[in-house]
Order: structure tokens, then sequence, then C-alpha cells
């Protein structure tokens, strides 16, 4: 269901002395993707590259001292809550965790855009997860501090998709002419509707391997063959693995079924294997935003392929250049 938004509110019109006058994305929200070009993403993922040279040089340092970031999580999160936490810190900054909102007044009936506006006073950019499509859009137009959307329902996760698309260019050097297999829930899955999006920037090519109930949302196919993008669906791995350069995993989420009997049904449809994996490239690699229940092996997780867990890291390094640039240090 479509929430309803007020008009959009200025935000942050004045940088600090001495910040950056001239950043784009100093007190900008990030909602989705689709505010994002070519050159910002060259801009972002140069900024991400400085970040972890920094990090692996010493650690953490002080670009963000005396900000605060309220992390503002409506749905369990392991990996983007902590990565943001430590995002913030490793920049010096301070973090309010709010990670179980039935212990904050929201348990007592209170709205989104109060929350956010009650926030806002204390924290300098507030990071929100909740389970609807459309409220990081609505939180925003409330807010005036910059707010990052962690997830939305089964809308966007932006940062994941920044972060996806920065662990494919580190780990095979461009975007560019690759072959991009996405695999498993493609209905639900937030993730590979926003990489979908972020990938058409580029000239790739995208199969699309589901069940059929779990199928990529028609809107989306069309958006992207309305800007050129060569796609394909099928419901077979095999038919398309071979020519797969990054093998895009993503779970059955049982939270998103209503019928629990659709979810046992297409639950173990696809799991990767050592066994599998023969038939792939010996250069390629394999992402998952995690967590997984079984449809990646961890008899493969020793394989040079398997990316998954260095996608966790790279996701730091974005995340601190996003919460920079936010904020005008980058």
């Amino acid at each position: 269901m479509a929430l309803h938004t007020p008009p959009l509110r200025q935000k942050n019109p004045h940088l600090p002395f001495g910040d950056h006058q001239h950043s784009r994305f100093y007190g900008q929200d990030i909602l989705s993707v689709n505010q994002f070009n070519r050159e910002d993403l060259d801009y972002i993922f140069g900024v991400a590259a400085e970040m972890q040279e920094m990090v692996r040089r010493v650690g953490s340092f002080d670009l963000l001292k005396g900000k605060i970031l309220a992390n503002l999580f409506y749905e369990p999160s392991t990996r983007t809550s902590s990565s943001f936490t430590s995002a913030m810190e490793r920049l010096g900054g301070s973090v309010i965790p709010i990670n179980e909102v039935r212990y904050s007044s929201v348990s007592k009936g209170e709205s989104l855009p109060d929350t956010v506006r009650t926030l806002e006073c204390y924290a300098d950019v507030i990071v929100l997860r909740h389970p609807e499509t459309g409220s990081a859009a609505l939180a925003a137009r409330y807010a005036s501090k910059p707010l990052i959307n962690a997830g939305d329902g089964i809308g966007e996760h932006p940062t994941q998709a920044l972060l996806d698309l920065y662990t494919i260019q580190a780990e095979l050097g461009r975007v560019d002419g690759l072959t991009v297999t996405m695999l498993g829930d493609l209905k639900y899955g937030r993730t590979v509707h926003s990489l979908a999006r972020l990938l058409s920037r580029f000239n790739v090519r995208i199969h699309y391997v589901s069940p059929e109930i779990l199928r990529m949302p028609t809107e989306i196919i069309q958006e992207l063959k309305e800007k050129g993008v060569a796609q394909s669906e099928h419901a077979h791995l095999e038919e398309v693995l071979g020519e797969t350069d990054v093998l895009y995993v993503t779970r059955v989420q049982k939270e998103r079924f209503s019928d629990p009997a659709e979810y046992d049904m297409v639950k173990d449809s696809y799991v990767i294997t050592p066994e599998v994996m023969r038939a792939a490239k010996e250069e390629m690699i394999v992402m998952h935003p995690l967590p997984r229940v079984g449809e990646i092996s961890m008899d493969f997780d020793d394989d040079p392929r398997a990316a998954y867990f260095r996608q966790m890291e790279y996701g730091l390094y974005v995340r601190m250049a996003l919460l920079a640039m936010v904020l005008g240090k980058a």
C-alpha cells in the first residue's frame, strides 16, 4: 500500500565553515539507487577506496568526531546495523542504537514521522530499516536531517546495491561487459531490485533464475528493457551458469510468505555446492547479501570465487563513504 508523504523539506541548506561546500551529497537523503548516475558512482567508489585504505593503515580516524548517527531498525538486522555502527565509529562518531523498536516509544503507538523528528533532535543522520515499502521516503519528507534507507519492505536497499556494485568492481576490475545472474527470491528480494536498477547504468547482461512464483517483478524488467539492458528469465541455473561472471544468490525469505506451504515448496529450489560450481568459470564470483539458510553450502566457502564475506567487508567502506558524504566531510 502506498504511503502518503508531505511535500519535501529543504535540508541543511548551509555547510558549516571548513566543510566541503561543493559536495552535492551534503545533507541529502539516500533513498533509492535511482539517485545515482555513473559519475556519482565513480565518486562514491573513489571515496570508499580511500576509506578502505585508511582502515587498513590506521583503523579509525576522527573525520566525523562530534557527529551522531541514529540507527533505527524496525526489522531484525545483523550485517546492516553492525556495518553502519562500525562505519560511524571508525570515522570517530557516535551511535544511538535502536534495534529493538518494541522497547521504544513505537510500542506505545508513536508514528514513524514523530520517531524520526525526535531522533533528529539528538542525531546528525538517521539510518532507517522498516518493513513497509515507501517508509524511508515518508520518513525523509518529515526529517530535516539526512536519512539513509537501510531497506524498506520489498522495495529498495540502496546501500546494499552500492556495496554490491563496489564488490563487483573491486573483485573483477570492471562492470561493463559482464554477465550477472540473479538467483533465488527475485520477487521479494529488495537487494536484487536495487542492484538490477544500478546495473542498468552499465553495459551488462542480466539473467534471472527463479521459481515461477518468485520471478523478478515485471515493472523492473520493463524498466530495464526501456534502458536497453539485455535480460532473460530462466527456471534452471545450468542454462546460464557457464557464461556467468557474477552469480548473485538470494535466500527465499520465509518472513515474506503468508502461506507456509508456498515457502516449503520453493525454499530449496537452488543450492550452490562445489559440484554445481564445476560448471562455472574459474574467474567469476559468487555473491550473497546474507544471511544464508542453506542456499550456499558451507563446503563452497573456501573456494576463491566465494566473495560473500569479502562483500560484507566492502560494505563497511561504502557506508563509511556515504556517512562522510551526507555529513559534508568527503
